[in-house]
Protein backbone atom coordinates (compact mmCIF):
# COMPACT_ATOMS: atom_id res chain seq x y z
CA UNK A 1 0.00 0.00 0.00
CA UNK A 2 1.12 3.67 -0.49
CA UNK A 3 1.19 6.17 2.31
CA UNK A 4 1.79 9.78 2.02
CA UNK A 5 3.79 11.55 4.12
CA UNK A 6 4.48 15.44 5.00
CA UNK A 7 7.02 16.21 6.78
CA UNK A 8 9.73 19.83 7.84
CA UNK A 9 12.52 19.82 5.76
CA UNK A 10 14.62 19.41 8.42
CA UNK A 11 13.25 16.23 9.55
CA UNK A 12 13.38 15.52 5.83
CA UNK A 13 16.81 15.66 5.96
CA UNK A 14 17.84 14.01 9.38
CA UNK A 15 15.58 11.37 7.72
CA UNK A 16 17.56 11.45 4.57
CA UNK A 17 20.42 11.66 6.34
CA UNK A 18 20.03 8.46 8.48
CA UNK A 19 18.68 6.17 5.12
CA UNK A 20 22.46 7.10 3.70
CA UNK A 21 24.04 5.98 6.66
CA UNK A 22 22.38 3.26 7.46
CA UNK A 23 22.39 2.07 3.83
CA UNK A 24 18.58 1.78 3.21
CA UNK A 25 17.85 0.88 -0.06
CA UNK A 26 14.48 3.75 -0.02
CA UNK A 27 12.85 6.22 2.56
CA UNK A 28 10.40 3.77 2.84
CA UNK A 29 12.73 0.98 3.85
CA UNK A 30 13.81 2.91 6.66
CA UNK A 31 10.37 4.35 7.66
CA UNK A 32 9.20 0.70 7.69
CA UNK A 33 12.17 0.15 10.00
CA UNK A 34 11.48 2.59 12.62
CA UNK A 35 7.89 1.55 12.54
CA UNK A 36 9.26 -1.94 13.51
CA UNK A 37 11.49 -1.09 16.36
CA UNK A 38 8.72 1.06 17.69
CA UNK A 39 6.71 -1.56 17.92
CA UNK A 40 8.97 -3.67 18.92
CA UNK A 41 9.62 -1.96 21.77
CA UNK A 42 6.42 -1.38 22.36
CA UNK A 43 5.64 -5.61 22.39
CA UNK A 44 8.79 -5.77 24.78
CA UNK A 45 7.30 -3.43 27.08
CA UNK A 46 5.26 -6.70 28.52
CA UNK A 47 7.48 -9.06 30.59
CA UNK A 48 5.30 -12.23 29.17
CA UNK A 49 5.77 -11.19 25.03
CA UNK A 50 7.89 -13.71 23.15
CA UNK A 51 11.23 -12.52 23.05
CA UNK A 52 14.61 -13.69 21.82
CA UNK A 53 18.28 -12.15 22.47
CA UNK A 54 21.64 -12.96 21.53
CA UNK A 55 23.95 -12.32 23.81
CA UNK A 56 28.11 -11.67 23.53
CA UNK A 57 30.23 -12.42 26.45
CA UNK A 58 34.05 -12.09 26.17
CA UNK A 59 36.46 -13.75 28.35
CA UNK A 60 39.85 -15.38 29.44
CA UNK A 61 40.02 -18.55 28.64
CA UNK A 62 42.35 -19.44 31.28
CA UNK A 63 40.20 -17.55 33.95
CA UNK A 64 40.20 -19.48 36.88
CA UNK A 65 36.76 -21.84 36.67
CA UNK A 66 35.34 -19.90 33.30
CA UNK A 67 34.06 -22.78 31.19
CA UNK A 68 33.00 -24.63 34.33
CA UNK A 69 30.65 -21.33 35.24
CA UNK A 70 29.36 -20.82 31.64
CA UNK A 71 28.74 -24.39 31.21
CA UNK A 72 26.79 -24.55 34.52
CA UNK A 73 24.32 -21.39 33.70
CA UNK A 74 23.95 -22.19 30.46
CA UNK A 75 22.70 -25.83 31.59
CA UNK A 76 20.28 -23.48 34.34
CA UNK A 77 18.42 -21.99 31.12
CA UNK A 78 19.06 -24.40 28.87
CA UNK A 79 15.27 -24.42 27.73
CA UNK A 80 15.71 -21.14 26.55
CA UNK A 81 19.25 -21.30 24.74
CA UNK A 82 18.50 -22.30 21.32
CA UNK A 83 22.15 -21.60 20.20
CA UNK A 84 25.83 -21.16 21.52
CA UNK A 85 28.76 -20.68 19.38
CA UNK A 86 32.22 -20.62 21.08
CA UNK A 87 35.21 -18.30 18.57
CA UNK A 88 38.73 -18.72 19.84
CA UNK A 89 40.48 -15.15 19.64
CA UNK A 90 44.29 -14.34 19.38
CA UNK A 91 46.02 -13.94 22.83
CA UNK A 92 43.91 -16.26 24.62
CA UNK A 93 40.96 -14.31 24.23
CA UNK A 94 37.63 -16.12 23.80
CA UNK A 95 34.22 -14.89 22.38
CA UNK A 96 30.36 -17.28 23.55
CA UNK A 97 27.71 -15.92 21.32
CA UNK A 98 24.15 -17.34 22.80
CA UNK A 99 20.37 -17.67 21.38
CA UNK A 100 17.80 -17.06 23.63
CA UNK A 101 14.01 -17.52 23.30
CA UNK A 102 11.17 -17.22 25.64
CA UNK A 103 9.19 -14.59 27.50
CA UNK A 104 10.69 -11.45 27.70
CA UNK A 105 11.69 -11.56 31.58
CA UNK A 106 12.92 -14.50 31.10
CA UNK A 107 15.58 -14.09 28.02
CA UNK A 108 16.35 -11.19 30.19
CA UNK A 109 17.27 -12.79 33.64
CA UNK A 110 19.05 -15.55 31.58
CA UNK A 111 20.96 -12.87 29.37
CA UNK A 112 21.80 -11.12 32.55
CA UNK A 113 22.85 -14.70 34.49
CA UNK A 114 25.42 -15.04 31.46
CA UNK A 115 27.02 -11.64 31.50
CA UNK A 116 27.45 -12.10 35.73
CA UNK A 117 29.66 -14.85 35.36
CA UNK A 118 32.56 -14.37 37.36
CA UNK A 119 35.62 -14.29 34.90
CA UNK A 120 33.41 -12.76 32.00
CA UNK A 121 35.34 -9.57 30.74
CA UNK A 122 32.34 -7.79 28.92
CA UNK A 123 29.13 -8.81 28.24
CA UNK A 124 26.19 -7.53 26.69
CA UNK A 125 22.96 -8.45 24.89
CA UNK A 126 20.34 -7.03 22.28
CA UNK A 127 16.62 -7.99 22.69
CA UNK A 128 13.76 -8.02 20.53
CA UNK A 129 10.86 -10.01 19.25
CA UNK A 130 10.20 -12.10 16.62
CA UNK A 131 6.59 -11.44 16.39
CA UNK A 132 7.93 -7.83 13.94
CA UNK A 133 8.88 -10.08 11.40
CA UNK A 134 5.11 -11.91 11.58
CA UNK A 135 6.58 -15.06 13.61
CA UNK A 136 7.14 -16.65 17.30
CA UNK A 137 9.66 -18.35 19.14
CA UNK A 138 7.49 -21.09 19.66
CA UNK A 139 8.47 -20.95 22.91
CA UNK A 140 5.47 -19.66 24.90
CA UNK A 141 5.40 -21.43 28.22
CA UNK A 142 7.53 -20.33 31.20
CA UNK A 143 10.17 -22.05 33.05
CA UNK A 144 11.69 -21.86 36.03
CA UNK A 145 15.81 -21.62 36.14
CA UNK A 146 15.93 -24.91 38.34
CA UNK A 147 13.82 -26.85 35.44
Amino acid sequence: MRLGVSLEPELLALLDHWVRERNSPSRSDAIRALIRKELAEQELGDPNSDSVASVLLLYRHEAPNILRRLTAVEHRWGAHIRSSSHVHLEGGSCMQLIGLVGKRDEVVNAAEDLRGIKGIAFGRYALGTPAVAGGTTGHLHPHHPSE
